[in-house]
């Protein structure tokens, strides 16, 4: 198992870095693990974050690019629930990468 050093505390990554435990979770580790990529974390990159967060809390499982660009869509309008949108966003993949942002398991679907 891999670590991610923030902060003074060390926290357990898979080899792609997901969190182990989507419960340490704080929005610095986000900003970190978007730092590492080259990526500042704007309000549209949070909305989606804390909408993954939010669906996983409800839904216990990491929604795959589809049905999270279909969901975001309701809640947030469909100018935000496109591919487009979100792969301007996160261009490694929308529920991939902000899914690892978000310090969720790796969507099912991903590759």
């Amino acid at each position: 198992m891999s670590m991610l050093e923030f902060e003074g505390k060390s926290y357990e990554v898979d080899e792609e870095g997901y969190l182990q435990d989507w419960q340490v979770w704080n929005e610095g580790l986000a900003a970190e693990m978007a730092k590492q990529d080259g990526l500042t974390l704007t309000n549209p990159h949070w909305e989606v974050i804390r909408f993954l967060r939010s669906y996983f809390e409800k839904y216990q499982i990491a929604p795959m690019v589809k049905i999270l660009t279909k969901e975001i869509g309701k809640v947030l309008g469909s100018e935000k629930g496109n591919t487009k949108y979100l792969y301007e966003l996160y261009p490694a993949g929308p529920a991939k990468q902000a899914c690892r942002y978000a310090g969720l398991p790796k969507p099912t679907g991903c590759v």
